[in-house]
């Protein structure tokens, strides 16, 4: 038979390890969190560099008087002048697929061609 102190020692010991193993389970979702923020802190500072980085690039080509591809078509008022487009390209005749010499199996040699001895082979 068990006597007091032995069920009582049990019980405590029972209570300290599922303390314990709830305290470390805790520990890693805290721990999780933490990092989880920390990263998303990061990502936020980063994202704050980057635009600091574009804001101090789109001034500076400002003050050089670069103009962005978009920003061309808000400048320009209307149509382009037909004049300024150039004038078009040549390209030439473009055969009809009747025209074009399609290859054969008539023109395939059936016995291999003798491309000669390969370099570092063996006879």
């Amino acid at each position: 038979m068990v006597d007091s102190f032995e069920r009582n020692k049990d019980l405590v010991q029972e209570l300290v390890e599922s303390t314990a193993t709830h305290v470390g389970r805790i520990a890693m979702i805290i721990t999780g969190a933490v990092a989880e923020v920390a990263r998303e802190i990061g990502d936020l500072v980063t994202d704050g560099i980057e635009m600091r980085d574009a804001a101090r690039r789109a001034r500076d080509d400002e003050e050089r008087g670069i103009v962005e591809v978009e920003e061309i078509d808000l400048i320009e008022d209307g149509e382009p002048d037909i004049d300024d487009i150039g004038d078009p390209v040549d390209l030439g005749e473009i055969p009809a697929v009747d025209q074009v010499a399609l290859l054969s199996a008539d023109i395939v040699p059936e016995e291999p061609v003798d491309i000669g001895e390969l370099p570092g082979e063996q006879t």
